[in-house]
């Protein structure tokens, strides 16, 4: 990778659980839900590259979700959201998640969130060594 190169995060694919009760008055998931189906698949991911103690001595809180909505999504629906760790900043992280449904994207969603030291609950930094683990591995 050149010095230029924009740094590569290493994705993550998480299977979404639809719900009765994420169903509307319209037949179709609510779009509260999706907020709901992006927060579990920010913090899947995070549990799957943050080293245990980092998991343990961190939290995370969402600042801002900003969603675009494609095609409506129902009950029956197989689906998934793939989640990319765009950047960290300080004690924020940006990310952008995916949700689809086979192919097509349903909707997708930018979306930042403030790390909190889990004792104190006061805006951290993470250690560079834990973003690290957030690269993909070419």
């Amino acid at each position: 990778m050149s010095d230029l190169a924009a740094p590569k995060f290493a994705s993550h694919i998480f299977q979404v659980a639809i719900d009765a009760a994420d169903i509307d008055f319209m037949g179709h998931v609510n779009n509260a839900s999706y907020l709901k189906w992006v927060q579990d698949a920010v913090v899947s991911h995070w549990q799957r590259f943050a080293p245990a103690d980092a998991v343990a001595s961190h939290a995370w809180v969402a600042l801002r979700h900003e969603i675009t909505y494609r095609k409506p999504t129902f009950l029956d629906d197989e689906v998934i959201a793939t989640v990319l760790l765009e950047k960290v900043q300080g004690a924020r992280a940006f990310y952008e998640t995916i949700i689809k449904r086979g192919e097509e994207v349903l909707a997708e969603v930018k979306s930042s969130w403030c790390c909190l030291d889990a004792t104190t609950l006061r805006p951290a930094r993470l250690a560079q060594g834990v973003i690290d683990k957030f690269f993909a591995k070419d």
